[in-house]
């Protein structure tokens, strides 16, 4: 067993995460580069130094997750969201939707979700879980505090109401951010949640195995409602959705059979 096969055994055991349901060659090239940054030339001492250092192994479990993000990410996406799935879903779910933000990130996505819900219906009307992995990440979310890049797809009006800026940093206003509930959850390895009118999984599977692509999109289908929509990332097509138990509303949007 080379190096980095056994320290996947081992992150495995202390972590709980499965680094071999990603795709090895992205994975592999990216913690390479971290672990020669921290002065390392084997996996081997790079995890010994993690079983002492709790700091180092945070960061760690920072710089393996992918943390890009930013708000209404393609917002034509979005558009489509708001005006074509959304009344659907109100119409059939007759007074209340449950979504979940999958993958969240540092919060941009759950956010604008919550942005969406909030001016289409009543907050008693809607719940909006958001999960990662990483737990860094979602401290940050639940701070809700950007840069001015994060906001580049915000429309002003937007931008005036649902945002604080202070010190060039924009934070989410408090009416948004308590209709978003964080917390962590490990795709690869946790319980799903059920009873989802809408869960958003964006730009995140593109890094997984294709068996653990398959999980994923099984347990999304169990834990949505029939009728309920699955909303993927642009390089996040699925093909053959029906062996999944999904048809395609519309680009990027699929829906439980």
């Amino acid at each position: 067993m080379d190096d980095y096969e056994l320290f996947i055994q081992r992150f495995l055991k202390k972590s709980g995460i499965d680094l071999g349901q990603y795709k090895e060659a992205q994975m592999k090239r990216r913690l390479t580069a971290l672990r020669d940054k921290k002065g390392h030339d084997t996996f081997a001492s790079y995890m010994q130094a993690m079983e002492k250092s709790e700091t180092l192994y945070e960061e760690f479990l920072d710089r393996m997750t992918i943390n890009v993000s930013e708000f209404f990410r393609n917002p034509i996406r979005w558009q489509q969201l708001e005006q074509d799935i959304l009344p659907v879903l109100q119409a059939r779910a007759h007074g209340r939707i449950r979504t979940w933000s999958a993958a969240c990130s540092t919060g941009e996505e759950p956010y604008s979700l919550a942005m969406i819900l909030n001016e289409v219906m009543d907050p008693a009307q809607f719940t909006i879980q958001a999960t990662d992995l990483d737990e860094i990440v979602l401290e940050k979310a639940k701070q809700g505090r950007y840069g001015i890049s994060a906001l580049n797809e915000v429309v002003e009006s937007r931008k005036k109401r649902y945002f604080i800026e202070q010190d060039q940093q924009y934070e989410v206003a408090p009416e948004i951010k308590r209709l978003v509930r964080f917390s962590k959850h490990n795709l690869l390895g946790d319980r799903y949640d059920s009873g989802f009118d809408l869960i958003i999984c964006r730009n995140v599977l593109i890094y997984f195995t294709e068996e653990a692509k398959a999980h994923v999109y099984r347990s999304f289908v169990d834990a949505l409602k029939p009728g309920g929509i699955l909303f993927v990332g642009g390089t996040e097509q699925i093909f053959q959705p029906e062996r999944f138990g999904l048809k395609m509303k519309q680009s990027f949007f699929y829906e439980k059979i």
